[in-house]
């Protein structure tokens, strides 16, 4: 198998896998259980927190674990639209965006929120005068992703937080494909990260929070997170998630290095006749999102079964729908469904990288002659 869906999820970095065992072989203790094994598994966590942290590299905030991504956005964002003062109920997005952003926007305006989802350029990025135009004193929260996860597309996350703090509103940033592979931006109130996007552990996500723009709860119980999110962590996936976040923050010049190589041997390897989704300047390199006129997207998975790519965003994948970012840069049903994506890291090596793209030119060619 040769892997190229590292938008998907990362294979767990040897480093993480040793760091955690210990926590599920051995040190199973309750880290909210008041005895000796209690607190030294509850140290373990928040060193942990330390990393996380410091691998998100802002400063004012703190980190509350999460069960993954999905909620750290969920709570972000339905959490402050219950904090809201009075006279702001405006949620801004981007049509690109996660369908974890998207689909709680749209259920939080199903409860009453006013909703704008602004559109996107052909090359994925936002106009900055749009939003300008949009910003107005009812906004509460605007949220926009910093590397798209379908075609890799980066946002000016700063200059979006500048204008939405001038109009007196939070910023949410979901990075969860930025984290640990580029710098995360200045700015963001709110900031939801991801443990297996860097080579950690499924099942684990965390919100960072500046001080005084925490959510209300979602999840009530024990009180655990200072009160702020209930149930019980686990020191596995904490230490897994703190051990992947110091090692993205020590490789990530390494791993920026070797993804731009990588990139530069898949467009060659590739050959003509590819068009590339989504701006080439202002992009996170490991994601190479790609289309072919006529291409059967899915069949080409289909015959390529010892090479995995995608056609995007996994979570969206069984829908059947041509691919919302795909559509939002103004594609066409056909055009979307003839589009794949490519994505590559620390482990892909350059052999099997040109290997799997001259074989998927190979495919894709093959079928251009038998639609001929």
């Amino acid at each position: 198998m040769i892997y190229l869906d590292y938008q998907a999820t990362t294979p767990v970095a040897p480093e993480v896998g040793e760091a955690m065992l210990p926590w599920i072989e051995e040190k199973f203790a309750n880290p909210h259980s008041p005895s000796r094994w209690g607190h030294e598994a509850e140290a373990a966590i928040e060193v942990a927190r330390k990393r996380v942290g410091e691998a998100i590299g802002l400063k004012g905030g703190s980190v509350a674990f999460t069960g993954s991504a999905t909620e750290a956005l969920n709570w972000a964002l339905k959490g402050t639209v219950e904090k809201a003062p009075k006279g702001r109920n405006r949620i801004i997005t981007v049509a690109t965006e996660h369908a974890a952003v998207l689909d709680t926007c749209e259920w939080l305006a199903g409860q009453g929120a006013d909703l704008t989802v602004l559109p996107v350029q052909p090359d994925g990025r936002l106009d900055l005068d749009l939003l300008v135009r949009e910003l107005d004193d009812r906004v509460l929260i605007v949220a926009a992703m910093q590397v798209n996860n379908e075609i890799g597309v980066t946002q000016p996350i700063s200059e979006i937080a500048g204008m939405v703090h001038r109009a007196g509103a939070l910023m949410l940033c979901d990075a969860v494909q930025a984290l640990g592979r580029v710098e995360i931006c200045e700015g963001p109130d709110l900031v939801a990260v991801s443990a297996h996007k860097i080579h950690g552990p499924k099942g684990i996500g965390a919100l960072w929070m500046r001080k005084g723009a925490e959510p209300a709860p979602l999840i009530h119980g024990g009180g655990q997170e200072r009160g702020l999110r209930s149930g019980t962590l686990s020191p596995a996936l904490c230490v897994g998630f703190g051990a992947a976040a110091r090692l993205a923050g020590d490789r990530r010049p390494h791993d920026r290095d070797h993804v731009e190589r990588l990139w530069e041997a898949a467009v060659a390897a590739l050959g003509s006749g590819w068009t590339i989704n989504g701006s080439t300047r202002h992009r996170y390199k490991g994601n190479l999102n790609i289309r072919r006129e006529g291409l059967d997207g899915a069949r080409l998975i289909a015959d390529l079964r010892d090479i995995a790519f995608s056609l995007g965003s996994a979570c969206a994948s069984g829908s059947g729908r041509p691919s919302h970012v795909l559509r939002a840069l103004g594609l066409g049903d056909r055009q979307a469904r003839s589009s794949i994506r490519l994505g590559f890291g620390r482990y892909t090596t350059g052999e099997e990288l040109v290997d799997a793209c001259r074989r998927i030119a190979a495919h894709a060619t093959a079928q251009e002659k038998l639609e001929a």
